[in-house]
Formats: C-alpha cells, sequence, structure tokens
C-alpha cells in the first residue's frame, strides 16, 4: 500500500512537471530566441522480493531544452553573411540613385557643354554664343559638385551606422558577459538553467547580425566569443570593447574597426571580418564609395584638364592666349603609413610630359612601396596590378597611368604611401571666368594653300599643338608623294594623303602645329603655315573642343561616355549586391527553418501532449485514491 502510494506521489509529481512544461512551451511560442523544453523522465529501479522485482515508479531527471548547437550555429553563421549582403545592397542602391541618368543627369551637362562649341564655331564673335557655352560649363561644375556632396552626405550616413553598430556590439557583448556569469554560477547546481541559454543564444544572434563571430564554449559553461577568427570579444565576463580607427595611413575615407585590450588598439583586418551588417558597411564605405568617388573625380580632372589644355591652344577675343576654363584642385599629398621611419613626401599631379596624361588616368588609389636597395613598388588599388621598379630606383620622378609621382626626400625600407590622385576633384572644380569674351576659341596659326597650285590639294585638319605657334614655314612639293619645308632646307620627306604631317621632326610631336592634306600635289605646289592672322574670325580653337566629344579618354571609351560607363560600373555592381543578398538571404531563411523544426514549439504538438499529461495526471491522481481507499478499508477492518 506504501508502495502504490509512493508510486502514484512520484507519477503525480511527474506529469505536473509535465505539464508545466507544456503549458511554459505554449506560453513562449511567440518569444524570439526560445526553444522547446521537455522533461526528461526515469523510472526507479525495482524492489527485489521473493516473486520478482516491482517497480518503484518515475523519477524526474531534469528539464532539457529540445536544442541542436550544429544547427544553431550554422543559422547564427548564415545570419551573419546575410546581413552582410543585405546591408551592401541596401547601401549600393542609394549610390545608384546618386548617378542617375537623362536630361538632368550629369552625362548630359557634359554633353551639353561640347555641343554648345559648335554655334561658336559658325559664329566665333557671337558673344550669346559664348555666353551659353560659359551657362554650360557653370551647370557642368555645379552637377559635378552636386554629385560629390551626394556621395559625401552618403559616406556621413555610413559614419553614423556604423557608430551606432559599435555602441550596439558592445553593448551585446557587455550582456553576453553577464549571461557567462550567471550560466557559470547556475550549472553549480548540477542542471542547465535553459532560459539563460536561450538568451544568450538570441544575444550571439543579435551580435552575429553586426559582426560575424567564432565561439568556443569553456567547462564551466561561459562562452568565448571572437571576431576575425581570433581575437577575443568576450572570454568568460571579460569583455574587449571594439571602436573604429582610420586605416594605416589615416585616410579620412577609409575606416577600420578595431579591437581594444588594455591600452592596445588592435586593428581588424576588413578582409576576415567576415558577415554582419558592420562588415557590408565598410566593405561600402572602403571599397564602394571610394570607387564612385575616383570614377567621379577622374572625370571631372580629366574633362577639365582637357578642357584647359585645348583652351591654352586658342587666342581669346582680344588675341591673348587662352587661360585655364576650369579651377581645379591641386591632387592631394600621399598619406604615409604610421610605421614610415623615412623622410620621403608623395605629391602626385597629371603628367604634361612627353604627351598630357588626361586620357590615360585610371580610377583608383595606388600604395607606393619602399623596398630594399632603393627598389620601388607601385599598386594600383582598383586591380591589384604591381608595378615594379628595381632598385636603386627613382628618386624624384614615377610615371604611372597618366600620373606623375613625385618624391621627396628619402623612403625607408618598409614605407609605404597612399594615393588618393581624384579625392576632391568632383566637389572643387569650377569655372575659372566669367567673360565669354574669355574664351580662347581661335586657333593661333592658319594654312593657306598656294594660289598658283595645280594639283588637287586640300586641308583637311589643322591643329595647334603650343601657342603661341612657332615663325611661318612653308611645304613645297617636290613630286606626288615628297616635299622639302623652308625651315629645314633641301631635306625630302615622304608624303600620304591622309596622314599628319607634324611641325616636330621627332616624335612625340608636341609643339608647332599637326597639317593633315587630302588630294594629289604637283611640283612646286605649296602649303604655308604660320600665325593666324585674323583670331577674331576663326573659330579653329572651338572646333577642336568640339571634336573633344569623341576623344577617347575612359578607359577606351570616348569623353561623352564617360558617365555612361560610370553609370555602367556602378549599375553592375548593385546587380553583384542584389544576388548575393538574395542568395544569402535564402540559405539563411532555409537554416533557420531547419533550426526552428528542432526547437520551436510547435502548438498542435504541445496541445496533443497537454491531453497525454493530464490524462496521465488524473491516472495517478485516481491511483492514489485507491491507495487511500485501501488504506481505509485496511483500517476498518481492524477496527473490527
Amino acid at each position: 500500500m506504501t508502495g502504490i502510494l509512493n508510486i502514484g506521489t512520484r507519477a503525480l509529481l511527474a506529469n505536473q512537471a509535465a505539464l508545466q512544461t507544456a503549458g511554459n512551451n505554449i506560453a513562449n511560442v511567440n518569444t524570439p530566441g526560445y526553444s522547446r523544453q521537455e522533461v526528461l523522465l526515469q523510472n526507479i529501479k525495482g524492489q527485489f522480493s521473493g516473486s520478482g522485482y516491482y517497480g518503484a515508479g518515475v523519477d524526474i531527471i531534469t528539464v532539457q531544452r529540445v536544442h541542436n548547437e550544429f544547427l544553431t550555429r550554422q543559422a547564427t553563421l548564415a545570419s551573419a553573411v546575410a546581413a552582410s549582403d543585405t546591408t551592401r545592397f541596401e547601401q549600393l542602391r542609394q549610390l545608384e540613385d546618386v548617378f542617375k541618368g537623362g536630361p538632368n543627369g550629369l552625362g548630359a551637362a557634359v554633353s551639353d557643354l561640347f555641343n554648345a562649341f559648335s554655334d561658336v564655331v559658325s559664329s566665333p564673335t557671337d558673344q550669346t554664343a559664348r555666353a551659353v557655352v560659359l551657362a554650360r560649363a557653370e551647370e557642368t561644375t555645379s552637377r559635378f559638385q552636386a554629385s560629390a556632396a551626394q556621395l559625401q552626405d552618403l559616406k556621413q550616413g555610413v559614419d553614423l551606422q556604423l557608430r551606432d553598430s559599435v555602441a550596439a556590439i558592445n553593448s551585446l557583448a557587455q550582456r553576453i558577459a553577464d549571461a557567462n556569469d550567471e550560466i557559470a554560477r547556475a550549472k553549480g547546481v548540477g542542471h542547465d538553467p535553459n532560459d539563460l541559454l536561450d538568451h544568450r543564444d538570441q544575444l550571439l544572434r543579435d551580435l552575429n547580425k553586426y559582426v560575424q563571430t567564432s565561439l568556443i564554449e569553456a567547462d564551466d559553461g561561459s562562452m568565448g566569443v571572437f571576431l576575425a577568427n581570433s581575437q577575443p570579444l568576450v572570454l568568460g565576463r571579460i569583455v574587449s570593447p571594439v571602436s573604429l580607427v582610420q586605416s594605416d595611413f589615416t585616410d579620412p575615407a577609409t575606416t577600420k574597426l578595431a579591437m581594444q585590450r588594455g591600452s592596445t588598439t588592435v586593428p581588424l583586418d576588413e578582409a576576415i571580418l567576415g558577415g554582419g551588417s558592420v562588415a557590408g558597411l565598410l566593405r561600402y564605405k572602403n571599397t564602394d564609395l571610394v570607387d564612385a568617388g575616383n570614377l567621379l573625380g577622374r572625370m571631372a580632372l580629366a574633362i577639365g584638364t582637357k578642357a584647359n589644355e585645348q583652351q591654352a591652344l586658342g587666342l581669346d577675343l582680344n588675341g591673348a592666349v587662352g587661360t585655364a576654363m576650369f579651377t581645379l584642385p591641386s591632387m592631394p599629398a600621399g598619406y604615409s603609413a604610421s610605421t614610415n621611419t623615412g623622410t620621403a613626401t608623395v605629391t602626385a599631379n597629371v603628367s604634361t610630359l612627353p604627351v598630357s596624361g588626361a586620357t590615360s588616368l585610371v580610377a583608383s588609389n595606388y600604395e607606393l612601396r619602399f623596398n630594399a636597395g632603393g627598389a620601388i613598388d607601385v599598386v594600383r588599388l582598383s586591380d591589384g596590378q604591381l608595378t615594379s621598379i628595381p632598385g636603386p630606383g627613382p628618386t624624384t620622378l614615377i610615371q604611372i597611368d597618366g600620373l606623375d609621382l613625385n618624391i621627396a626626400g628619402a623612403g625607408a625600407a618598409g614605407d609605404r604611401f597612399l594615393i588618393t590622385p581624384f579625392a576632391g576633384a568632383a566637389d572643387s572644380i569650377t569655372t575659372a571666368f566669367a567673360s565669354p569674351s574669355a574664351l580662347a576659341m581661335a586657333s593661333p596659326v592658319a594654312a593657306s594653300i598656294g594660289a598658283a597650285n595645280t594639283g588637287t590639294l586640300v586641308m583637311e585638319k589643322l591643329a595647334a599643338k603650343s601657342n603661341p605657334p612657332p615663325a611661318a614655314v612653308t611645304i613645297t612639293f617636290t613630286g606626288p608623294g615628297t616635299f622639302t619645308r623652308s625651315d629645314t632646307g633641301a631635306t625630302v620627306y615622304a608624303y600620304t594623303p591622309g596622314q599628319p604631317i607634324e611641325y616636330d621632326l621627332v616624335p612625340p610631336a608636341t609643339t608647332g602645329w599637326s597639317l593633315t592634306l587630302k588630294g594629289t600635289p604637283q611640283i612646286n605646289d605649296t602649303v604655308t603655315i604660320g600665325p593666324n592672322p585674323y583670331p577674331r574670325l576663326n573659330g579653329g580653337n572651338a572646333e577642336a573642343m568640339m571634336a573633344l566629344r569623341d576623344l577617347p579618354m575612359f578607359d577606351g571609351a570616348p569623353l561623352t561616355d564617360g558617365y555612361a560607363s560610370l553609370m555602367s560600373q556602378v549599375g553592375i555592381r548593385v546587380q553583384g549586391a542584389e544576388f548575393a543578398s538574395e542568395v544569402s538571404t535564402s540559405i539563411a531563411n532555409n537554416i533557420e527553418k531547419d533550426r526552428s523544426a528542432v526547437a520551436g514549439v510547435n502548438l498542435d504538438e504541445e496541445a496533443a501532449k497537454l491531453l497525454q499529461f493530464q490524462q496521465s495526471y488524473q491516472a495517478a491522481a485516481k491511483m492514489m485514491q485507491v491507495a487511500q481507499n485501501m488504506f481505509d478499508t485496511l483500517m476498518q477492518g481492524l477496527g473490527h
């Protein structure tokens, strides 16, 4: 009788615990991070009697959470990758909005500017036509500045998000450390604190939305949390807070995530941060925004430089040599690495000798490295292309991609410099003058075909290459395919129709003029090239300005297609980021479904368990009632 009463009591308590646990599962069906719990039961060893072993009932081992550690970590990792890809895609969509096409876009303004020179070609002295050119130039610079300002706004927005994210990371890290402390103390009683473990797992999931972590569990149940594969963010109850720092070169355009360990700041390599929104924001700021700024800055610098060079090859309405049409900022000095020990400094500018570098510029930053023995490496950061200059290398000048890298002082082996040639170009470009008369639309040189010529010579093109031009030169043909020049005596030169005749006899031709003729000359036919006697009536330089539209300038694309190329490159990045976001989000959702299938609460299942445990509880109560009745019957029998 005592045995059946004990068995009933134990059964009653066990089913009561199971009912309570099922009720708790139902109550937390919508609680984020909650893992379904269940009561673990075991039978009590039977007691031996002469007729065999009789069971002693049931005992409660513990309440455990239904949890798959592998799926939980996989879901956390996948969510980190998805957060990084999605964050970058959302930011790139905003960047795409900066570079819009249509009549109000930057590309239309550039095209309108160079198309406006056509009216000046037709009427060189028309002040209205010249004023339209200046208005188009002003509109172009305004749109460059507006686009640069939008990029700056995006950068400031990213900086705010990064600061908020860093604050959230540090807060979550501290809460994980506090949870570690509670879990370690709770585990001392021999049972797992299920709700605390769920709470910590949820904190880890929230943390991984910001930055991807790797985890190592300690013997006391506390969780070690590491960033960038090996840097400890949380060890037990100790937190190493993170912060934002500038890159090794203190370049204001780039940012790194760093960890504070005591008095030491440890920068974290962006390439191994993995997932998380912070990694996506850093990649967007340090790569996408920088590249977009370089594309825009190169466009402004190349167009402004080439227009200024062509302006210098013309004469204004007063007969003076043309002055710069656009005011362009100086390229920023190279940023030195914090570890540099030498005295070198590096500056950059667009090459002018032997030819202009405006058509060879590549939208990229560069890293210059001083090596042992005076050797120098220059790395184009956009694609990693390395240019190695064996020692002893140049001590003053390196030319690369249309740029002059000017070195002053002495660099020590290991010194590094970051060159950002296009930073600030778009937001600082302005028109240099407001007077239509200052536009140098006349060519400084003119050519005249001999009046007594008997051949079919016609002038196809005459281009000035320096201003003021050299003294007049007369070309006298000695036959259909040969000629002499008045400045070189009896020397005979070959003539091919359609091939330029250069004033410079040694290429590359950079001074004087370039003349292209068509037709077949006869003996003693002449052409004279010299200073233009009537500059006010000439629109030769306006025609040369208009011809810049088709000049290959941006990675082989014509000048007026530069903006379309910029839009294309940004659009390709957006498409790639969108695809990566869709794939990683789909993977994360599928893994989360697998995790939820194991750890999540199914209401139908819990309802069935409620009925099961309710019936078991009622049966146990009935068992105790039977034991009580037996006891009462026994007592009544003894009373008689």
